[in-house]
């Protein structure tokens, strides 16, 4: 049984972080990174180092976000197959995104050597397996296209597991860490020397220009450049077409036995990811997976039992102690969108990461650090992203799109779900039926109720409910929204409008 640390990361409990100011007054500085999760903390310390004056602004705390959520495999086995990169990028783009997630890898070993950092990075293999003869096949074919990347590989029937498997493809020399521990000191080193780290503070416009102004709810900062680090760019352009955003989901259970130390994982669609981490004494076996696309899923509470049943099945587990969810974006063409947003000159943007955040993360660190400096980068063309690639992720694009397109008209047509506030449950939201017009209720525990317009301030699509994180959720570009209308998740900029009900 899930016990109250439910929908807490494993992180977020076993390491807390200091708290930031909120702006307070206008500021100006040179470079001002959105987002406080492990991409916009690498390029701000990453730009530091380099001697400009860099402004971190976190919404709400900083890695509470996406990066909160993580599982942290720093792994090269990327969510888009070798294979299929080899087909859609030709073998040097394929070889290029191999060496470039190798490279965030050694960034990060770097960093944690350099700086004295203290959280359990330690290397360990990777391995995707395959338990039926057709996930064999597939298998091999990545074994294959993996080694033409530059992937040192190998294929195997020796996988230590405590349950049979077919065959699977080992990865040397991955690795994995404690995000939090390792994001903690990457922020402690950015404020001083003009730089400076602010919480609790939304952004709710950018201009670009001569200087750019970022606005927000607490004041007006002016610099050089601005940096996107969001899980999506808050603007309206054409970059969200590509964008399709997915939730995931995290199980982590007290381990009775020993697990080799590895990162893991099959070959199911979608498939799950396995690692183990000791905190505080004990040792964890965190199995994630059961993604899909956000606001769709009737009754998220599924997938959290599905997962719990797959990890009891599976490891020998004495209690199922943390449970949480991420959102994750998977690009139109199976890669990251790092680099200057269509259209413009100063603003960055750093979107796209699919279920490997942790490594392209800091990768877009490392691009849009050369980028803003004026200098070249190796991967900085293969991430542009301004780039269109007609004949990739085409299917996808149109049936994404067409979901979205579908979802702005039929959801407004449908009929409510209940038709009297004493239908809304304590503790859940329902859309309601108001004097002929849809409104999103939610009702406390104690029976106060709250209602909000259901028409998301991005771009107007309609709301649902997520009955397992008590959330309001977009179906049409991923924003998130809490019981009472706040911004959770971007692209939105605003919270949803209050209503008045009797």
């Amino acid at each position: 049984m899930v016990d109250e640390r439910e929908h807490k990361s494993l992180w977020t409990v076993t390491a807390p972080l200091r708290r930031y100011p909120a702006l307070s007054e206008d500021l100006e500085v040179d470079v001002v990174v959105v987002g406080g999760g492990l991409a916009g903390l690498t390029t701000a310390l990453l730009l530091k180092e380099e001697g400009k004056r860099v402004a971190v602004v976190e919404m709400h705390r900083l890695s509470s976000g996406q990066t909160g959520q993580t599982t942290a495999h720093l792994t090269e086995l990327l969510d888009t197959p070798y294979d299929t990169l080899m087909s859609d990028f030709g073998e040097k783009g394929a070889r290029l995104a191999a060496e470039s997630v190798r490279a965030s890898i050694e960034k990060v070993a770097g960093l944690v050597e350099r700086l004295g950092i203290s959280c359990g990075f330690q290397r360990v293999p990777g391995y995707r397996y395959a338990e039926t003869d057709d996930e064999v096949q597939a298998l091999e074919r990545e074994a294959s296209a993996a080694r033409r990347a530059g992937l040192m590989c190998s294929l195997t029937n020796e996988v230590p597991l405590p349950y049979p498997v077919k065959r699977a493809l080992r990865v040397e020399d991955q690795a994995w860490f404690h995000p939090r521990e390792y994001l903690r000191a990457i922020a402690e080193r950015i404020p001083g020397e003009g730089s400076h780290v602010f919480e609790e503070t939304q952004v709710t416009d950018i201009h670009e220009g001569a200087p750019c102004r970022v606005t927000t709810t607490r004041g007006i900062i002016t610099c050089q450049d601005v940096v996107e680090a969001t899980t999506t760019p808050i603007n309206r352009g054409l970059l969200h077409t590509r964008l399709y955003p997915y939730r995931s989901y995290v199980v982590a259970g007290v381990l009775e036995g020993p697990l080799a130390p590895g990162l893991y994982y099959d070959s199911a669609d979608p498939y799950h990811y396995i690692r183990t981490q000791t905190v505080e004494g004990r040792e964890y076996v965190i199995v994630g997976g059961e993604d899909h696309k956000v606001g769709t899923e009737e009754d998220t509470r599924r997938c959290f039992a599905a997962l719990e049943e797959y990890l009891r099945q599976r490891f020998p587990v004495t209690e199922a102690a943390y449970r949480w969810s991420g959102q994750v974006i998977e690009p139109a063409d199976g890669l990251p969108y790092i680099g200057c947003n269509g259209g413009s000159r100063h603003v960055w943007v750093a979107t796209g990461f699919s279920g490997t955040g942790m490594m392209f993360g800091t990768l877009a660190g490392m691009i849009l650090t050369d980028s803003i400096l004026g200098r070249d980068n190796p991967y900085a063309a293969l991430y542009d992203a301004t780039r269109v690639k007609p004949t990739v992720g085409t299917r996808d694009f149109v049936h994404e799109n067409a979901d979205v397109a579908f979802h702005f008209v039929a959801d407004r047509l449908v009929r409510p779900e209940v038709h009297d506030l004493s239908e809304v449950p304590p503790g859940e939201g329902r859309l309601v039926e108001v004097e002929g017009k849809k409104v999103a209720v939610y009702r406390e525990e104690g029976g106060g109720v709250h209602a909000v317009s259901p028409v998301c301030t991005h771009l107007g699509c309609h709301v649902h409910w997520n009955k397992a994180e008590r959330s309001w959720d977009c179906p049409c570009h991923g924003a998130r929204f809490s019981p009472t209308g706040e911004v959770l998740n971007g692209p939105a900029m605003k919270g949803l409008t209050s209503k008045k009900i009797r």
